[in-house]
Parts: structure tokens; C-alpha cells; sequence
């Protein structure tokens, strides 16, 4: 959400747009809605995406406001993780990125690293860099993760100054940049579930990317999951 000569606007970079349609799917794009509103607004969907954006709210997993604190938005925040919560409840695969990989710790009960530069020392917001690879990950063998994009070791954009800290309840860290930072989160139970905290939507044309969105829109083209287990106890 921004606002244009005062007047609110809900917007999406199209580099996500392009990344679903690329792999298939017709994207459509919610507004930002009353909590109350997210089961409703999922059930013409097939999966969830939740794009970058500002930093969420701090209290919402039990921290204080930090000076470096970025683009909260209160009604957005809340909007999400209610999304989250919807979609584990009814089994629709979820992909975050960047903000949204934090979203989805947050909405299961985890938290975040504020400023990674004040916990690490290194910079995670190349701006200016955006589609280039500035560092590599290394993801956790015969993981989901490591499934979709085909590899243990990548590189990769980097265009965030939080991350993951404590995981949510029910998934797992399985990529990290080095110095620890964590940089993709998975279910721990076998749930339709990624988190990652880099851009690959901004690195078209490169297959290893391109691959979290085929997964999304290929789980999504799936019955949904009947399952009922941790996650979606959690939700």
C-alpha cells in the first residue's frame, strides 16, 4: 500500500506478475483487507504469494521498535498473517518472499533479527544490485528447498536488513547466506510451505529462480491437501 496526492493506493512490482505467469498461473492481486476478510478472499485461489515489501510490526513477535524499523503497516501486517493462517487451515501452498518469508515465521510464532548489520556487521541490502547475485546460500540436503531449486548452493540477490531468528512452530530453516543469516524456511511436516528471503522474481530467465514459482503454480494446479496436522493446528 502507498498513497498517491493522498489517496491510498494498493500496488504490485510486476516482476512478480510476470514470474507467476511465466510459470503458468494467473495471478490475481488482494487489497489490503480486514483480517476477518482472508478465508474469504482465498477461496477463488489455488496458492498463496506473499511479496516484499516494509518491515513487520515489532510487537507482533514480542520485540520493541527498533530506529532502523522500515514501511510498517499495521493493516497489512495483520491482513497477511490472517492469509497465512487461512491458507495452512483449507491447505493452499504458500510461497513468501523476502517480507513475506518473515511474515510467514511471524505468523507461526517466530521472530526476526531487526537489523541484520547490528547482529552480523554485513550488509543484506545491496539497493542498486537488485538483479544482480551478491552472495551465495547454502541449502540443507534432501531438503523441499533443495528439491525446488535443484541444488545445495546458489547465489542470489539480497535486498533485506531483517531475517529470520527464532523459527515458527512447524517449519524449519533450511538455507543460510554465510555468517548465519538465515535465508529459506520450510515446513517441518509435509506441508506446502517455502519461505525465502531473497528476490527471484528480479532474476528472470535464470532457471534455479524460476523454479520456486513453477513450484507454487504447479502445487497450485493440485487438490488441495486434506491434511490437518501441525501447521494447520497452529492456524
Amino acid at each position: 500500500p502507498s498513497t498517491v496526492d493522498d489517496t491510498a493506493v494498493e500496488q504490485v512490482n510486476r516482476s512478480y506478475i510476470d514470474a507467476v505467469v511465466r510459470a503458468g498461473g494467473i495471478p490475481f492481486v488482494l487489497p489490503v483487507l480486514d483480517r476477518g476478510d482472508a478465508e474469504a478472499a482465498l477461496a477463488a485461489a489455488d496458492g498463496l504469494l506473499l511479496t516484499g515489501g516494509g518491515d513487520v510490526e515489532p510487537a507482533r513477535y514480542g520485540a520493541s521498535p527498533a530506529p532502523e524499523d522500515v514501511g510498517i503497516d499495521h493493516g497489512r501486517d495483520a491482513f497477511e498473517v490472517a492469509l497465512v493462517l487461512a491458507a495452512l487451515r483449507v491447505g493452499l501452498p504458500v510461497l513468501g518472499i523476502c517480507r513475506g518469508c518473515q511474515v510467514l515465521n511471524v505468523a507461526l510464532g517466530g521472530s526476526l533479527i531487526q537489523h541484520i548489520p547490528a547482529v552480523t556487521g554485513r550488509n543484506h541490502c545491496r539497493k542498486g544490485q537488485e538483479c544482480e547475485k551478491v552472495h551465495e546460500v547454502d541449502i540443507t540436503p534432501g531438503s523441499l528447498f533443495a528439491s525446488v531449486a535443484g541444488a545445495t548452493d546458489i547465489d542470489v540477490n539480497s535486498l533485506h536488513h531483517q531475517a529470520v531468528d527464532r523459527v515458527g512452530v512447524g517449519l524449519q530453516a533450511v538455507a543460510w547466506s554465510d555468517g548465519g543469516v538465515v535465508e529459506g524456511i520450510e515446513a517441518v511436516i509435509p506441508a506446502r510451505l517455502i519461505g525465502v528471503q531473497w528476490h527471484p522474481e528480479l532474476l528472470r530467465g535464470d532457471p534455479v529462480h524460476e523454479r520456486f514459482f513453477d513450484w507454487l503454480v504447479t502445487e497450485a494446479a493440485r487438490p488441495l491437501s486434506a491434511s490437518r496436522d501441525e501447521l494447520s493446528d497452529v492456524a
